[in-house]
């Protein structure tokens, strides 16, 4: 009965709600509510309380039944205890003062006298535990009588009351205990909208809708830097706008638009974004918050999640991280992972239950889409991937425009040099950039923000924070030639990035930085800039060796950057003669990075892993011969720039090459080869194929 009240109030509650969404207003009263009606609301209704009445009386009776209280004492005259004593049917007795209590071997009849003028006709009593007082002017014998009658005398009261509140909890408290739990649930499902979200509502869906926040909506203004993937969704939101646009001539919008792209590019902001332009419903949930502990529950809030977006059509549902949920699924699913394929399975059926026309558009975000199960990217469900590049140099600026909107930013702060010095910076990393200069100008007193804050605020993000060591002069000066190597060559090196800072003021765990940038954002490398790239890598280590002829530690992430390109180069990239064009590594996810490796099962044999560490040996071999032969070549320079970074601490670009009077590095040259000789430029080329005769 008491379910069925709950039921039936739940689902008035329910029925009033979905008549205020459909009409768009309420009265007053139901609006904003008295403060009687709300806590109305947040109350069971009356008829329950009179069950928790009931539960109470039932607590109570049963604790009388199940835990009854220890018989008390009788008292009884003195008399007939040590007559009791003298027949031997004492078994224990417990003195306290001038009271004993004790305990009766076999049980007797006893009335007492008040009892017997009152009614003779009452029964007599049958007396187990009993109670007496001892009289003043007893003998002193009395130890010695109840020992000699087999009287044990204890140490231990026979009989104790029990507590009054121990018996107010015995009596009450697991009937408030559960009336408590009663309306936390009652409660509980109020705010999840009735009994339709599942027992405490753990089927309701947790996704969060943007358009009913406070603030300002996200539009396309506010992204920048991946116009690419703008102008793909600049459809979606013209379909959202107006429908009957790509309706009448029998055309749909995409069901679902798979967003892919490394961590920080903006996937998130572009899809609150549309949703901003369309203006519609933006319901934002991560894939990782519909799985539970209980199996069923992540299928439960899916359905929940369309059944809102269908509620409030045209909607956007965005799911960050679709991984999650969304991996292949295997041939065995135990515990967590049949959660996962029963969430997965439901996303499949409620993306192929509703039509595009409805206008609901599922956006998904990930940056591990080779994981991800063919069936979620078939046509019909994710009809479109959107690439979400990290920006280039021109996406940079406009994105440090973005963020620097509400920054007063000094003359001598160039957005346009600060995007040049952080190639490969996301979105979120070129906001955080802006964040810590903005931080560090304002803890130095400033005004403004500086290009100063801006080039500090880089290197305690790429390097960590300045750490206050004592350096003696010695390994300063040791310190300054090692950076100083990285420097020379990467002036001297054809083809080396130009040098962009040099200090030796210990950062995180670096003692000090060589700072290199390109000039423009690469795609493509060429064998030439990464044996380049590696000569400079060991330009420390080689300067070391030429100035004091030992080694030192300081080498240790020049060695396993140098180590890292070369095994690239050889297992992945085709550029050893020896080995040839065969891919010897498994391609990296070219959104999270990290290292590249076959584990256990190698492809190959024991002899081509000796041929690949030899190669990369033999390029790490080379790249040092060369570093030390051009640092020889350009001792001088070398020490001249010791000098002055061992005085001055961290030197620019500009002052870098006033200092060693050496031009940036010289260009590769990459132009074409010439054509042998005997070669004929007009003949047609001769193409063989397996199977196929060539031209006689």
């Amino acid at each position: 009965m008491m379910e069925f009240e709950i039921s039936e109030e739940a689902d008035m509650r329910l029925t009033r709600q979905q008549t205020q969404n459909r009409t768009g207003f309420a009265s007053a009263d139901t609006k904003q509510g008295s403060p009687e009606g709300a806590d109305r609301k947040k109350m069971p209704p009356g008829k329950a309380w009179l069950w928790f009445v009931l539960i109470l009386i039932v607590n109570f009776l049963m604790v009388r039944l199940l835990i009854p209280d220890a018989e008390q004492p009788v008292m009884v005259p003195y008399t007939l205890f040590k007559g009791e004593v003298g027949k031997g049917n004492v078994k224990e007795i417990f003195s306290r003062g001038d009271t004993i209590t004790g305990r009766f071997k076999e049980q007797i009849a006893y009335q007492a006298a008040e009892e017997k003028a009152g009614d003779s006709r009452k029964a007599s009593k049958a007396v187990t535990t009993f109670t007496t007082t001892v009289p003043s002017f007893v003998d002193p014998g009395l130890e010695a009588f109840l020992i000699s009658n087999g009287v044990e005398i204890s140490a231990k009261p026979i009989h104790e009351e029990r507590s009054p509140w121990a018996t107010i909890l015995y009596s009450f408290g697991p009937g408030l205990l559960f009336i408590a739990f009663y309306i936390w649930l009652f409660r509980r499902m109020a705010q999840q909208g009735g009994l339709g979200g599942g027992i405490m509502g753990i089927g309701k869906s947790k996704a969060r809708r943007y358009d009913q926040e406070e603030g300002r909506k996200v539009t396309f203004d506010d992204v920048a830097g991946i116009d690419e993937a703008e102008n793909e969704l600049v459809e979606i939101v013209d379909f959202l706008k107006d429908p009957p646009k790509y309706t009448r001539l029998g055309g749909t919008a995409p069901k679902g638009v798979l967003l892919v792209g490394a961590p920080g590019t903006g996937k998130t902001l572009l899809a609150k974004a549309v949703a901003g332009e369309a203006g519609v419903p933006f319901f934002s949930m991560s894939a990782a918050e519909f799985v539970e502990m209980i199996v069923g529950v992540g299928a439960a809030r899916v359905r929940d999640l369309f059944k809102q977006a269908r509620e409030h059509a045209p909607a956007i549902i965005f799911i960050d991280e679709l991984d999650a949920i969304g991996r292949a699924r295997g041939q065995v699913a135990i515990g967590g992972a049949s959660e996962q394929e029963q969430t997965l399975n439901q996303i499949l059926t409620e993306m192929d239950g509703f039509s595009s026309r409805e206008g609901i558009i599922v956006l998904a975000a990930t940056n591990q889409p080779d994981v991800l199960d063919k069936a979620l990217l078939r046509p019909g469900r994710f009809d479109r991937r959107v690439v979400v590049n990290l920006p280039d140099k021109v996406g940079r600026e406009a994105i440090l425009k973005v963020h620097t909107r509400s920054v007063p930013l000094a003359k001598d702060a160039s957005l346009g040099e600060l995007a040049a010095a952080t190639p490969g910076f996301s979105g979120a990393d070129l906001r955080n950039l802006v964040n810590e200069a903005a931080l560090m100008a304002a803890r130095r007193g400033q005004d403004d923000v500086r290009a100063r804050d801006f080039l500090d605020a880089l290197e305690k993000i790429v390097l960590g924070p300045e750490r206050p060591l004592l350096l003696s002069h010695a390994d300063k000066e040791r310190i300054a030639y090692h950076e100083g190597g990285h420097a020379i060559l990467g002036l001297v090196a054809p083809g080396a990035d130009r040098v962009h800072r040099v200090t030796i003021v210990p950062r995180g765990q670096a003692l000090g930085v060589t700072y290199q940038r390109p000039d423009s954002d690469r795609y493509n490398y060429t064998e030439a800039y990464l044996r380049a790239k590696i000569v400079g890598m060991l330009g420390g280590r080689a300067a070391e060796e030429i100035v004091y002829g030992t080694r030192t530690t300081g080498a240790e992430s020049d060695i396993e950057q140098a180590t890292g390109l070369a095994h690239r180069m050889v297992t992945r990239w085709g550029m050893s003669e020896r080995l040839g064009l065969i891919q010897l590594a498994p391609r990296e996810n070219p959104y999270l990075g990290g290292p590249a490796g076959y584990g256990s099962a190698r492809p190959f044999s024991d002899g081509t892993a000796e041929a690949i560490d030899a190669e990369v040996i033999r390029i790490i071999a080379e790249s040092h011969e060369e570093a030390k032969r051009l640092l020889r070549a350009y001792r001088k320079q070398l020490d001249v720039l010791a000098e002055a970074l061992v005085a001055q601490e961290t030197l620019d670009e500009q002052e870098i090459l006033r200092i060693t009077g050496l031009p940036p590095a010289p260009a590769l040259d990459a132009g074409k080869l010439p054509v042998p000789d005997g070669g004929d430029k007009n003949a047609e080329p001769s193409v063989s194929l397996p199977g196929v005769a060539g031209p006689s």
